[in-house]
């Protein structure tokens, strides 16, 4: 299929959609001039029973190891990238044969507590379920740990790592880490009595005969991060009782289970609650340590991760790896924190701009990396509109504004570099495509409207005047006021994805982002 770029031309100031207004689809027959482009659109994914024509890595973790960009993802997939956007596997799928993986789909130990019918806890279809790994070189050791979970039941997990002398593997099974859907019956099958009592494990992390998994993790996605003193963490959970963090001994590559501190969430067994919990939708956790601006990034995705479960990506910042990480309001949500779509800056949802064939839908699951040149990308995988659950990746860069907020390119990554000198204002008014993607978990698409920034600073829609912008001199640093909120990010050049030049701002407030294009 083709896919249709913008022409650089006058394009007529008119809106083209409200938010969620459903017609995106027809944005093309309102432009006075459009192109052919060769760039297609490959809806990559796995579907029950299938396997993907082309690549697809889904909850995909991203790392660099020389000159080449890996991803590692569920269902035992990874690939490797010379650009970080052509992908070509390592290993995909639930075999003994996968050069990855496979030695850890024959080892027995892997799926012990979850997994298979033999399992302590068995899946209710007889299968194997390792999801959402992560990998990163341990210089101690001189060995490529995999960090990765196993699950049999919303709330029946084990986190695990292995070991491997390449990055490529094959991955040999290195221990279990934490167990979580703990109940009466499986306790003693677990670690858990190591670290505490069993009175407190069946007071606390049992409810009646179940898990309490209101106040405790659901054992799933584990990552990595390296503080800036060079100590080792893991920060994992899913739903349940939120997000949790514990320590990593580098020589051995188990956890460090702390002392237990309730006034401070401290649990001697899950670790230190950063957030989350209630089981409340929060999941996917990533943590990235950024020199420039001595904060600790952690990102979260929200939502269902289907196509119409509102999937979508959120950060929050702590001065400290162990928190306390807050969004843009000095906020952090608990369970009784309310409604959570009121926490942490959203990044990405669901949406819709030119170059598009399909609105990008449930995009999240990311993880970030700082490039050896500076740059600073996500990566994430997205589903689009109207096929389904199939999915692709994509990664983006991303810059800090001037308070040191994250703010996400619009389109993927084609080595674009934005000019450390800025932009004249001549250069950056004219009309754009306009979103907002507010902070709301719904299968809601953001779509275009279209506003000028004209070069006297002043914001118009076809309504007249709403708001205002500036530029900081000498900088890409810019500000747009709409409707009396303010929101701070940057100008930059780069190639929409049928390989267009456009000129684009990107930039957050309130826990919002707002993206614009112009041709």
């Amino acid at each position: 299929m083709n896919k249709k770029a913008i022409g650089i031309g006058c394009v007529g100031l008119l809106v083209l959609a409200g938010v969620g207004a459903g017609v995106y689809s027809n944005m093309d027959k309102l432009l006075p001039e459009k192109v052919e482009s060769d760039f297609t659109v490959s809806y990559d994914g796995i579907a029950t029973g299938t396997v993907p024509a082309k690549v697809a890595v889904h909850d995909p973790s991203i790392v660099k190891d020389g000159d080449q960009y890996y991803i590692f993802g569920t269902h035992m997939t990874a690939a490797v990238s010379d650009n970080l956007k052509e992908w070509s596997f390592l290993g995909n799928g639930y075999s003994d044969n996968n050069p990855v993986y496979g030695e850890l789909m024959a080892d027995s130990r892997v799926f012990e507590y979850t997994g298979k019918g033999d399992s302590i806890v068995p899946t209710d279809d007889g299968g194997v379920h390792l999801w959402a790994p992560d990998v990163f070189y341990n210089e101690t050791t001189g060995l490529y740990y995999l960090y990765y979970c196993t699950s049999s039941t919303w709330n029946a997990s084990t986190l695990e790592f292995a070991t491997a002398e390449s990055i490529n593997g094959p991955y040999e099974f290195g221990g279990n880490l934490i167990y979580s859907g703990l109940t009466p019956d499986t306790l003693e099958y677990t670690d858990v009595y190591d670290y505490v009592t069993e009175d407190y494990a069946l007071e606390n992390y049992v409810k009646g005969s179940e898990y309490n998994f209101d106040e405790y993790p659901n054992a799933l996605d584990p990552t990595i991060v390296t503080d800036k003193d060079g100590k080792l963490w893991m920060v994992y959970g899913s739903w349940s009782g939120g997000i949790f963090i514990l320590e990593i001994d580098e020589t051995t590559g188990q956890v460090i289970h702390p002392e237990a501190d309730p006034d401070n969430l401290v649990d001697a067994y899950f670790g230190k609650k950063l957030l989350g919990g209630g089981h409340k939708s929060i999941e996917g956790p990533y943590i990235l340590y950024d020199p420039d601006s001595d904060y600790y990034y952690l990102y979260v995705s929200y939502g269902g991760l289907v196509a119409d479960g509102g999937y979508q990506i959120r950060v929050f910042r702590s001065k400290e790896i162990n928190g306390d990480y807050v969004d843009m309001n000095d906020q952090t949500p608990f369970i009784s924190s309310g409604n959570h779509a009121y926490f942490g800056l959203k990044l990405s949802g669901n949406y819709y701009l030119p170059s598009l064939t399909n609105a990008y839908k449930a995009t999240g699951h990311n993880s970030a990396f700082i490039d050896d040149d500076g740059k600073k990308y996500i990566a994430y995988h997205t589903r689009f509109d109207g096929k389904g659950e199939v999915f692709s990746d994509r990664v983006k860069q991303y810059f800090l504004n001037e308070e040191g907020w994250p703010c996400m390119l619009p389109y993927q990554t084609d080595g674009e570099t934005i000019s450390e000198s800025g932009y004249s204002k001549k250069d950056v008014a004219g009309e754009y495509y306009f979103i907002n993607q507010g902070t709301n978990i719904d299968n809601v698409i953001a779509e275009p409207e279209m506003i000028e920034l004209t070069d006297r600073g002043n914001v118009y829609s076809k309504d007249g005047q709403i708001g205002t912008w500036t530029t900081k001199n000498g900088t890409y640093y810019m500000t747009i006021t709409m409707n009396d909120q303010t929101y701070s990010g940057v100008f930059c050049k780069q190639l929409d994805e049928a390989g267009t030049e456009v000129t684009v701002f990107t930039a957050v407030g309130q826990n919002e982002s707002v993206w614009g294009v112009k041709y």
